[in-house]
C-alpha cells in the first residue's frame, strides 16, 4: 500500500487564490476579447489591419490583468477597516473607498482603496498607496524612468512625441521636463562620467590604426538646451519657469555632453 502524500493547508490555501485568480484573468481577458471584436467584426482580414486593432486594446488588457492581480494580492488592504495614524498613532476607522487610476507601461490601473483620516491634524493616509509603492501623480515609476530615457537621447519636443506614439502612454513636454529633473536631481557629475579605464578604452579603440592617437575633450557641464535644433536656447510656450525649451538638468547634459565627444573621438 503507497504512503499517502500529505499537502498542508497552506498549499491549499495558495492553490485556490492562484485558481480564483486564473478565473479572474480569464474574465478580464474575454471582456477584452468582446471589446477586440467591436474594433475586428471580421477576423478574415490583413495583417496590418489585425496587428492595429491589437495594437490599439493592448493597454487595456494588460492594465486589465495588472488591475486584477493587484485586487487579489492585496485583498487584505482593499478591506481593511482599520488603520493607524503614521503621526500620532491613533487608531483610524475606515472611510469610503476613493478610486484612483495610474498610468503604467503596460496601461492604467484603477485600484480602489480605502482613506483613513486622522481629526487630530495629522492628515489623510491611503496604506495601499504604500504597499503598492505608488508615486505621487498619475504617471508611475516605470513611466518616469523611461521617459527620461527617451529624454537624454533627442529634444524634447522629438522625445515626447516619439514615446506617446511608441508606448501609448500620452506624455507633454512639461511633464518629461519634470521627469528628467526629478531622475538627474541627486546625480553628480561623477556619478554618471566613464570611468577612467572606459575612457582609456574607447581612445585605444578610436587610435586604433591610427597615425595620431585622440584627444577627448571634457567639455563644459552647461545645462544642454535642445528645442528644434539642438543647441536652440528659445522657451517654448510649455517650457517650465527659469527654462527653456528642451533644457535638461546638468548631469542629464553631462551624459549627452560625453556621449557626443567620445563619437567624435
Amino acid at each position: 500500500m503507497g504512503s499517502a502524500q500529505v499537502i498542508s493547508l497552506s498549499e491549499v490555501r495558495a492553490s485556490n487564490q492562484w485558481q480564483r485568480l486564473r478565473d479572474d484573468l480569464h474574465t478580464r481577458f474575454d471582456q477584452w476579447l468582446d471589446r477586440l471584436q467591436e474594433q475586428l467584426p471580421n477576423p478574415q482580414t490583413r495583417l496590418a489591419e489585425v496587428t492595429e486593432a491589437v495594437w490599439k486594446l493592448r493597454q487595456e488588457l494588460t492594465g486589465g490583468l495588472s488591475e486584477a492581480i493587484v485586487e487579489h494580492a492585496h485583498r487584505g488592504e482593499l478591506t481593511r477597516q482599520s488603520a493607524r495614524c503614521p503621526q500620532c498613532h491613533r487608531q483610524l476607522p475606515a472611510r469610503p473607498v476613493v478610486a484612483r487610476t495610474v498610468e503604467t507601461m503596460v496601461g492604467p490601473v484603477q485600484v480602489e482603496r480605502p482613506y483613513f483620516y486622522c481629526p487630530s491634524g495629522c492628515g489623510g493616509v491611503y496604506p495601499l498607496d504604500q504597499v503598492l509603492d505608488l508615486a505621487p501623480g498619475r504617471k508611475q515609476l516605470d513611466v518616469q524612468q523611461a521617459a527620461a530615457q527617451v529624454a537624454i537621447e533627442m529634444p524634447y519636443e522629438e522625445a515626447h512625441t516619439l514615446f506617446s506614439d511608441l508606448t501609448g502612454v500620452p506624455l507633454g513636454s512639461e511633464r518629461l521636463h519634470t521627469f528628467v529633473h526629478q531622475a538627474a536631481e541627486e546625480l553628480s557629475v561623477l556619478e554618471v562620467a566613464p570611468s577612467r579605464q572606459e575612457i582609456a578604452q574607447r581612445i585605444e579603440e578610436m587610435a586604433a590604426g591610427g597615425f595620431r592617437r585622440p584627444v577627448l575633450m571634457c567639455p563644459p557641464v552647461p545645462t544642454v538646451r535642445g528645442s528644434a535644433k539642438r543647441g536652440s536656447v528659445t522657451a517654448g510656450p510649455d517650457a517650465p519657469h527659469g527654462t527653456a525649451s528642451g533644457e535638461m538638468p546638468r548631469a542629464s547634459g553631462f551624459i549627452s555632453s560625453m556621449t557626443s565627444v567620445l563619437s567624435m573621438c
